[in-house]
């Protein structure tokens, strides 16, 4: 192992990148608060300092995909429609199936300069984690219980919210609901079947309605839908704890611009107004375009590519150099302290130290956790079992 790759592998380093993260990302939080004052004012100007605000924290996680694991991204698109990406409203279909498939669609954000406005459906409890849950928030993130009948009226406000958005945005959504294991797609097939559904080999069943609202809603606000397939080379496993280890995946995204849902590998761009309004047509549309997923899916573990052109996006240099001024901003004064409490000689100093890195440890473990699959929601599973009964 070379001395850089033994350096990115060292749990000091990873403490230091996690002390960087929390700290500049509650100093962003604090700074957040204080631009409420602006949404009676001027609504717009809150939602643009956000949007940067948002920028610093998300971007710190694309740098250590980027710049610290050195990830290679290929894009496999239509060239014609390359052009448009980050600069019209898109909603982008993501598939669920790794550990780090969120990052990686940050990643995609970043490249096309739509990542501090970019939007999720998320679960409520996430609005309740400081940093990202908080940054979210700001954002007008759209968070829901998972309980549809509750979530309905509010997942429909926050969406129309958005609809005189002042930046460009990518609402980014996983259909799926929950991340593929084998025993949720066990359990999601036997729903198929019991619905009449053809199966997926490789996809859960997607939950159609959070999909037709957002249509719905953002109808003549977004121009079209990304339906983005997500695989790594090599049959590589990617967990954030790789990434922060420094080690290198290679990731191949699939964005179809262009597509007739009845068509295997016929790409044609997707307008919006191509996808039915009606929620039960829209359903039925987005069940064909998961049976093309999975078509698609086969091809590429068949041949190791798909069908398009492949292209590296050029990576921006905003990342790394945003996660070296809060670096340099907060090393300093860390390091000062340290000096300071060890020429202080007191045990009950060091003492205290040596406790706070055993919390910071837990704590790091934990925040890597959070992104693991055998610890992630049980939330397709309960809700499959609920349709069967």
């Amino acid at each position: 192992m070379d001395i850089v790759g033994f350096l990115k592998s060292q749990f000091i380093c990873h403490l230091l990148i996690c002390y960087i993260f929390i700290v500049s990302g509650l100093i962003i939080n604090f700074i957040q608060l204080f631009t409420l004052i602006l949404w009676p004012i001027n609504k717009q100007l809150f939602r643009k300092i956000n949007c940067r605000l948002a920028y610093c924290i998300s971007s710190q996680m694309v740098m250590l995909l980027e710049w610290w694991s050195g990830t290679d991204c290929t894009l496999y698109t239509d060239p014609e429609s390359y052009h448009k990406y980050g600069k019209e409203n898109a909603i982008v279909i993501l598939n669920h199936n790794f550990e780090i498939d969120f990052l990686c669609g940050w990643n995609f954000c970043e490249r096309f300069g739509v990542l501090g406005s970019s939007k999720v459906l998320a679960k409520k409890e996430l609005s309740y984690m400081p940093i990202i849950g908080w940054m979210w928030y700001f954002l007008e993130i759209v968070f829901c219980k998972r309980k549809w009948e509750e979530d309905r009226k509010t997942v429909v406000q926050k969406l129309l919210n958005l609809r005189d958005y002042p930046e460009n945005f990518w609402f980014l959504i996983h259909c799926e609901g929950t991340r593929f294991t084998e025993q949720k797609h066990h359990i999601s097939m036997k729903v198929a079947e019991a619905k009449g559904l053809p199966k997926l080999k490789y996809h859960l069943l997607p939950r159609t309605k959070g999909f037709a609202v957002t249509v719905q809603c953002l109808r003549n606000v977004v121009s079209a839908v990304y339906d983005s397939t997500l695989n790594f080379r090599n049959n590589e496993n990617p967990t954030l704890l790789g990434v922060l280890n420094g080690k290198k995946y290679h990731a191949d995204l699939y964005v179809r611009q262009v597509i007739h849902i009845l068509i295997p590998f016929k790409l044609e761009r997707i307008p919006l107004e191509d996808v039915p309004e009606d929620e039960q047509e829209c359903s039925t549309w987005l069940h064909k375009l998961y049976q093309e997923k999975d078509a698609f899916q086969e091809e590429y573990y068949r041949t190791g590519t798909y069908p398009a052109v492949p292209t590296v996006p050029p990576r921006r240099p905003w990342t790394l150099l945003n996660w070296l001024f809060w670096a340099l901003l907060l090393l300093y004064p860390l390091f000062q302290l340290l000096i300071n409490m060890i020429n202080s000689g007191s045990s009950l100093t060091l003492a205290s130290f040596a406790f706070v890195i055993i919390i910071a440890s837990v704590g790091v473990r934990w925040m890597i956790g959070v992104t693991e699959i055998n610890k992630g929601s049980t939330y397709g599973n309960n809700d499959c079992k609920q349709k069967q009964k």
